[in-house]
């Protein structure tokens, strides 16, 4: 194996191969910012991914957990991509029950029919402010 085709083994290259973020940089943010675990470890941009492993990646505040099934050697459709990993059943409940509350808690806000106008914004600029 050359270096040039285990250069796409990379874990920052795998993630953005694998759609998880628009920008490698957006990869290599998010594991050095502690958002990507692999095997229960905390790895550099660089660290090696091998068929098997398992992947935790903070996803929207929820943590989802992936096993590698392969290695891509593009950035190719959603589709495609989706063949090279599986998501654990434990992650999908987890991940489906979170949704699920958000679409509830949005539901109970209130929404306003239109957009206030000025006078309604300065009435409530005025009572954040504790102005009567």
């Amino acid at each position: 194996m050359t270096d040039e085709s285990a250069a796409n083994r990379r874990l920052d290259k795998w993630l953005w191969h694998a759609r998880f973020y628009k920008t490698r940089g957006a990869a290599t943010a998010a594991v050095d910012g502690g958002k990507v675990r692999v095997n229960g470890d905390r790895p550099k941009p660089s660290r090696r991914v091998a068929v098997g492993d398992h992947i935790e990646v903070t996803l929207a505040g929820i943590v989802a957990e992936f096993e590698v099934l392969g290695l891509p050697e593009r950035r190719g459709p959603a589709p495609e991509a989706r063949t090279h990993y599986r998501e654990t059943d434990a992650s999908a409940v987890r991940r489906a029950a979170f949704r699920e509350n958000a679409r509830l808690a949005a539901a109970s806000r209130p929404r306003p029919d239109a957009r206030p106008d000025k006078r309604d914004r300065r009435r409530l600029l005025r009572l954040h402010r504790g102005q009567s």
